[in-house]
This record gives C-alpha cells, structure tokens and sequence, in this order.
C-alpha cells in the first residue's frame, strides 16, 4: 500500500511514527552528556554565543582605551596596561569575533537554508568550536596576569622577535592565535563542502541564496588569506624560540617580510568580515521589499570581483615603507578598483529597495544605517588610497576612523540587523521592536559622535596607539566627544544583550515564518524539531517559499525526499556541484566527546609550547595525534549494512561513495589548497630574500654560494617520487582486488617516505647551514622541515590505511580512506619537488 491509496488514520500513524524515530536519532543529549553534543544548532549556538562575549569584552578594553584618551595627560591606567587593552582589543574584534562570528553563524544558519539535517562533518564543527574556545580564553585571560601581548594586533618585528622586550605576550598572540586559525580553516572547510555538496534536490548553483554564494566565497578567502599568517607565525616564532633570523636585518633578514605576509592575509580579512554582513543584508532586504533580489547574477559576480580584488591590495598598508613608486601605482590603482563590485552590492540592495514595497521592520532600520555608515567608510578608503594622502594620514587616527567606520558600517550593524531577522528562527521568540530601536539609534548615534571627530584628530596630527597626549594643541574636545559617543554606543550595545539574554524570556513564541520570507531557512516551525527539516524537498526557484506556497505542508507530512529514520542512523543527502542531483545518502556521525578530547589536547601542545616545555608538549603532541585517529576511526568511512537505501519517491541512493564523489574526497582537497597556500608563503619568503640581497645564497668562508648540496636532496626527491608511485600502486591493487598488493604498497610508501625525510634534512646538516648565523639556511631549514613533516604525516596516514585494511574496514568496495590519502599523497610530492628544486637546484641559477 502506497501513500496515496493509504487509508488517512494509517498515514497519520505513520508519520507519527516517522517523527518519532527522526527525534530518537537526533535528540540532543541532557544533563552533563549536552556538550557531547554535535549538531549545527548546537555548535553553532555555542560558537555564535562565545564570539559574542567576546566581541563585549573587546568593548569593554575600547571603553577603557578611551577612558585614558578622553583628556590629555591622563593618568587613569599605566602605559604597559593602555598597550595590553589596545593590542587585545583588536586581536579579539579581528580574530576572536569577525571571523569566528561569521562561521558560527554560517554553521547556524546554513544546514536550514540547504534544508539539510546538518552539515556533512558534524564533529569537525565541534572540533573547532573547542579550538576557538580553548584559543580565546588563552590569548584574552593573558590580561589578568599581566602577560598579555603589547605591541599592537599587527606585531610588527623588529622589536617584538626579541623576547627580553616583549616578554612572553608576543608567544601567548602567536601560538594562541595559531590555534584558533586552526578552528578557522576547519570551518571553512565544512561550509565550503556544505556549500558545494549537500544543497536540496534541484538547487543549481545559480539558484541557491545568496548566503550560501557569500559563505563559499568568504571560505575559499579564508583558505588563501589565513594560511600566510600561518606561514609568518612560523618564522615568527622560530625567531623568538630558536633566533632564525627571518626578520633581523643585520643577519640577512628584514623585518618588512613580516607585513608582506601580515598583510597578505589582514586585508582580504577585511573583506572576509565584511562579505558574510552583506550576505545577511541580501537575505534581509528582499523579505522586506516582498519581491526578489534584482540582479541575482550581478550581485554574484561582484562578491566574487571583491573577494579576488582584495587579494591584490595588501601593499596599500605598506606605502611608507619606502617601496618602488610601480609598487606604489599599481597597488594604488587596485585599491581604487575593488570600489567597484562592492559599489555594485550596495546598488544592487538600493535599487530592490526602490522596486519593491518595502516594509518597516527593525532589521532594516539597521540595514539601513549599516549602508549609510558603510558608503561613508568607502569613501574615505578611496582618500587613503591614495599614496600621497596615505603618506599624510598613515598611522594617524584618520586611518582610525576610517577602518571603525568600514567594520561597524559593513560588518557590525548588518551583524544586528541579522540577530534581530533570526533569532525567531534560532530561540523561537523576536527581539523586541521598540527596544531594538532604541538599541539603533543609540549605537548609530554613539557610533558616529565616537568616530566622526576622530577624522579630524588624526588630520591635527594625532598618531594611533599614544598612551597620553598634552593639552592645548587641538586633540582635548575631539577626545572628549569621541569617548562620550564610544559610552552612549556601548549603552546600545548592552540594552541589545539585555533583551537577547533577559527580555525575550517574556514573550510568547514566534508564529512561523514572522517575516513572511522566501528562502527554505523559514521553511520549519518554530521552534524546530532537533533533526531539522521534515523531509528534505526537490526546489526549482530561488525562492521556493514564495512560488510554492503548499511546499511547507509537503514537508511537514513526509512527502518529500528523506522522511524516515528507518535505520536510527542520522543522514542527510549528497548532491552534485552544479546541478544538485542527488548521489548519496549520507551517514552522519552523532554526538560525542572525541572533538572535544582533541581540541583540549591540541591547545595543550600550543599552551606548553608558549611556556617552552618542549618535551612535555610533544608527548601531549603524540597524544593528540592518537585521539584524532580513534576519532576518525569510530567516525568516519564507516561501512554501512547495505549498499543503497530508498529515499522516497522510489529514489535509491548509495550509502557509500567514495573518490570525487565522497565529502571526504572535497574536504582533503579544500585542506591541502589551504595548505599549499601557506606552503607558497614560505617559498615566497625565501625568494623575497633573494630580491634584497645583491648576493643569494650568500658566499661561505671559502667564497662560494652556501647550500645543501645536490646529492642529498637528489635521494630525497628520488625516494619522495617513489613514495607517491608506490601509493598509487596501492590504489591499483585495492581496486583490483588483491589486498596483499595494498598492503605491500603501503609498507614500500612509508619505508620511501621515511628515507625521503631523513634525507631532506641530512642536506643542509651535511652543508653546514647554521639557521641561526643568516636568514639564508634558516629559510633552507624551514622549507626542507616542512616538506619532511608532510612526509612524517604521509606515513602517519598511509600507516592508518594499512591498519583499517588489516580490519576490514578498506576493501576494494570500501576504499574512501585509500582515495584520500592518495589525494594527500599528491600534494606532498608537489611539496616536495618544489622545496627540492628550490633549495637544490635554485642556488646554481642565482
């Protein structure tokens, strides 16, 4: 009997039944078992709560930096307290709030617009959730010892590579922010193949919100940006622990190297806290003017134009640093030219605003204030643009005001008109109007009393981060009427966390779909079921709850594609890239305290390092190691009881893919370009030193060029190559069946793996290249120790292929884990002929 000749007493009984086992499977666990928890709208809740707190914190070191400034010669707090608020007021706004609040609410938010049940790696989430927390307790608790790092969110070298005048905060800011990079990169690569892999039947990529373009975009910055700051906190710190002399230049470095890779990543930052603010504004500002974004593609094209344009700026935060007037030009004119797709963004909301009818709401009150604050930091961009009045303005509190005006504008006020449009959809009750406006005109008007006087402070001739000031020449009132907006905005701020946290538990909950929106994130009621979406729905519009108004019903009754949790396995569907055709069921793994284990010993090995217990955090190294590989053991490529499963409809899906087809498969592939990235920075960072030296490699004392040596990278690129064809090998023989022959491929990759990186590092020993005499061997060193780790971590992986081969668990059938260490397998010997050619092969060119 099917569901159309059912009787309706039957049908009902088993939808009944139906919800009953979706609930079982995804409940969300009680009691202490809660945090066990890996479901988007947990972690997500979690991420979007603790970047929050941050954010206050944040403002609360502002408040106090501008309590100190708000006369001259002030003596409310010391000159070593005012650089410890300042430094960390900005590391918490960029680091610990831009960017984790736009993954936590990407994480959020994103499985209800895909109607998906989550995204495809759960536990990752979780993962970095922990990474983050753990992260920013660290670096932000260093202020109550005393030990918080004072030079600045930038720290530049040369004064802060010398541990006896920066003290232990430096360390605490490199390795504390290193580990929360970690947590980034990880989001990025669950949204990313959220993104690209788990969008509803039907949803072609040129038909998905806008949201989801914004967050595949930001995730593929994220993945260039954050990588060569991972690259510089590696010659950074090598310089402070081991005195590499990457940045000193009376031994061959140059401390410029650090902000060509600080910068590298911090201006694309920009605009990888600005584009997620204005994703939320291409989802608010339709629903508002009751007709559908104009220029879908426009809009599109432009969030892509600024995300490869603001890779190509960095320079213009280095026009005083005496570079080439090209340099300067060219920089210049890229800088003036990413005005364009983002000019086309705001047009493309203003014209749909003026096409439709809009209606007044909270959320666009802060939509609107947003757009007008932003313009006006866009345009004072343009002003320091330009290289002679950037020669004027640098480093004043012009750059100041224009930087506060460009964030809160394009990143904070659409941040609230977003918590004002979701928070039905995530606690189930709105924010209250009448405070919410209140809460705008407050920080709209505090903003500017704050930011507005500070244009001209810096064009009087104020410079930033100055603890004091004397009086009587012109900075007093500006001062005093920049510190009075900066209270009446965080009195703003203060009443909204008031509402969010204590009123709203005084009113009723929200009617389903309060703003009568089109996308599929208003598609549940409220509140949500803890599995989300009833049934996942085949779409055909962009927006789908606009054009098919009995959609919801559809959903609520099972009608559509996965209603059932037959098995008490969670799963959700795999989909094509382009054209969202369903390929897989896939099997998702449930709540657990492994992600947590493994960031807490993670962290541990970047605490213990700050602190110089070498020994002690490489055994917790091992141990973090180990607990990630149980992890993946008893979480992923795991073989289900049945080839196929029918999803409704009389559609049959695999419940295993494995290849191009496996989430795993894009995931390795998303990590290792991120890796490459880094990868890439540190060879940049070795030919930069050939462009300032007038000889490189340098001469040694017999007076010929310094190097490894061809014999011992000759073997070591040799036994790399036959590494990697002894993996492929492998491959072939799991896919013909014969086992034995896997087995022998694996052990022959490790054992040439093995060779491989002894041999690497026995060059520059062999040649005598003393990392600590110049930054020539130093970079030598650092480039053949990465390529021998990614060889160490080959043979760790290859190692765990052989073991899940040995139980069972990778078979000619069930071969996801061979495919993606094979993937890994490609990008080490990349990494290794390029590191060997360069450091080889390079010196008898030069």
């Amino acid at each position: 009997m099917n569901e159309a000749t059912m009787p309706p007493e039957a049908d009902a009984a088993r939808r009944r039944a139906q919800e009953e086992r979706l609930e079982r499977t995804w409940e969300t666990p009680p009691g202490w078992r809660y945090w066990s928890a890996v479901n988007n709208t947990e972690v997500g809740l979690w991420y979007t709560a603790t970047s929050f707190l941050f954010f206050l914190l944040a403002g609360a070191l502002a408040l106090l930096v501008r309590a100190q400034l708000a006369v001259p010669d002030n003596d409310l707090i010391s000159a070593s307290l005012y650089n410890q608020a300042f430094t960390l007021h900005g590391t918490a706004m960029m680091f610990l709030f831009a960017v984790p609040i736009f993954e936590a609410v990407a994480i959020l938010l994103l499985p209800t617009m895909l109607a998906a049940r989550d995204l495809p790696f759960p536990r990752l989430s979780a993962y970095g959730y922990w990474c983050f927390l753990i992260g920013g307790v660290f670096v932000m608790g260093s202020i109550l010892f005393n030990s918080a790092p004072d030079a600045g969110w930038f720290m530049y070298p040369p004064l802060t590579t010398d541990p006896k005048l920066t003290g232990i905060g430096a360390d605490i800011w490199l390795l504390g922010l290193s580990f929360i990079e970690v947590a980034s990169i990880a989001a990025a690569v669950e949204l990313i193949v959220g993104v690209l892999k788990c969008r509803p039947p039907g949803m072609r990529i040129n038909t998905m919100p806008l949201y989801c373009w914004y967050v595949l975009i930001v995730g593929g910055m994220i993945l260039f940006a954050f990588p060569p700051l991972i690259a510089g906190d590696i010659l950074f710190e090598l310089e402070r622990l081991a005195g590499w002399p990457f940045f000193d230049a009376s031994r061959g470095g140059d401390p410029v190297l650090w902000q060509h890779l600080f910068w590298i990543f911090g201006h694309p930052e920009v605009y990888i806290v600005f584009l997620p603010s204005i994703a939320l504004l291409a989802m608010i500002v339709p629903t508002f003017a009751k007709r559908p974004i104009i220029g879908y593609s426009w809009i599109v094209l432009a969030a892509v134009g600024t995300g490869f344009l603001s890779f190509g700026l960095w320079v213009h935060h280095m026009f005083t640093t005496g570079l080439p007037a090209i340099s300067l030009g060219f920089f210049s004119a890229a800088s003036e030219a990413v005005a364009i797709p983002t000019g086309v963004q705001i047009f493309v909301f203003v014209a749909t605003m003026l096409a439709g009818r809009m209606t007044r709401s909270t959320p666009m009150l802060f939509a609107a204030g947003a757009l007008a604050i932003f313009v006006f930091g866009g345009l004072t961009g343009v002003m320091v643009a330009i290289a002679p009045f950037d020669w004027q303005a640098h480093d004043s509190y012009f750059v100041v005001a224009h930087l506060h005006y460009v964030l809160i504008g394009g990143m904070v006020l659409p941040l609230f008109a977003g918590a004002y449009y979701y928070y039905p959809l995530v606690m189930a009750r709105k924010l209250s109007d009448r405070i919410g406006r209140w809460v705008f005109w407050l920080m709209f008007l505090g903003f500017n009393i704050a930011f507005l006087p500070m244009h001209f402070t810096g064009l009087r001739g104020m410079p930033r981060r100055v603890f004091t000031y004397p009086g009587g020449i012109g900075w007093d009132w500006l001062n005093l009427v920049s510190t009075l907006g900066a209270v009446v905005f965080a009195a703003g701020v203060l009443l909204f966390t008031w509402d969010a946290v204590w009123g709203i538990r005084r009113r009723a909950d929200s009617p389903r779909n309060p703003w009568g929106a089109g996308t599929l994130e208003w598609l549940n009621p409220i509140p949500g079921p803890d599995y989300g979406v009833r049934s996942v729905p085949a779409i055909a519009s962009r927006y789908p709850l606009w054009d098919d108004p009995e959609l919801p019903r559809r959903v609520d009754e099972g009608r559509e594609f996965l209603p059932d949790a037959e098995e008490g396995k969670r799963e959700t569907l795999v989909t094509s890239v382009l054209d969202a055709r369903p390929i897989q069921c896939l099997r998702v793994p449930g709540n657990s305290f492994m992600p947590m284990a493994a960031a807490v010993l993670t962290g541990a090995v970047f605490i213990l390092t700050t602190f110089h217990l070498y020994w002690t955090g490489l055994a917790v190294g091992v141990a973090a190691i180990l607990s990630i590989l149980v992890w993946l053991w008893r979480g992923t490529a795991m073989v289900p009881e049945k080839r196929e499963k029918d999803i409704g409809h009389g559609v049959r899906l695999p419940l295993y893919a494995s290849g191009i087809q496996s989430v795993g498969w894009w995931a390795m592939f998303i990590t290792m370009t991120g890796d490459m990235t880094a990868f890439a920075s540190l060879v940049f960072s070795y030919f930069y030193f050939w462009t300032i030296h007038p000889v490189f490699p340098p001469l040694d004392a017999a007076g010929m060029k310094m190097g490894p040596g061809l014999l011992w990278p000759g073997v070591a690129l040799l036994a790399a190559l036959g590494a990697w064809g002894a993996m492929l090998w492998a491959r072939a023989r799991n896919g013909a069946g014969r086992a034995g022959g896997l087995r022998l491929g694996l052990l022959a990759a490790t054992l040439l793996a093995l060779a491989s990186g002894g041999a690497m590092l026995m060059g520059p020993w062999a040649g005598g290249l003393d990392p600590t005499t110049h930054a020539y061997p130093a970079a030598v060193w650092v480039l053949l120790g990465w390529a021998a780790l990614h060889l160490a971590v080959g043979v760790i992986m290859t190692l765990y292929a052989l073991a899940r081969s040995l139980a069972g668990k990778l078979t000619r059938d069930h071969d996801i884990d061979i495919h993606n260490v094979v993937l890994y397998w490609h990008f080490a010997a990349i990494t290794a002929v390029v590191t060997l050619a360069t450091v080889a092969l390079f010196p008898l060119l030069a």
